[in-house]
């Protein structure tokens, strides 16, 4: 008997709203499971929102930008949150690194509303 996966969410949207400013969690999940998730074809498309004390770990984190130009190159979308990334002055740094750096406020409640798939990390 061939067991249920995947294959019926493929082509669905995942959003990864990705919050902690944990280093490990960062390296050891959030980029993990993204990363794998969109070069072994889990999900049709992945969005992952960088937002509150993540975005300042990502700006002062070489090994941690590395890794999300890696993650933007595979194609995921990246956004981050405007008024935290100005919060902690590293909208200009996130920028740099190819992030869509705008207010999320609606987007994300918009994201919620619709039924999107949602983790939050």
């Amino acid at each position: 008997m061939e067991q249920a996966c995947c294959k019926e969410v493929s082509n669905a949207e995942l959003v990864v709203l990705w919050t902690s400013g944990d280093r490990e969690v960062a390296l050891k999940m959030v980029f993990m499971y993204v990363f794998n998730a969109r070069t072994r074809g889990w999900w049709g498309d992945i969005r992952l929102i960088v937002w509150g004390p993540s975005s300042k770990l990502l700006a002062e984190d070489e090994e941690i930008r590395d890794y999300m130009s890696k993650i933007i190159e595979s194609g995921i979308r990246v956004e981050a949150c405007k008024a935290c990334s100005d919060s902690y002055g590293v909208s200009g740094d996130l920028e740099e690194i190819g992030i869509d750096v705008k207010y999320m406020g609606e987007p994300f409640t918009e994201i919620l509303k619709s039924g999107m798939k949602v983790l939050a990390l």
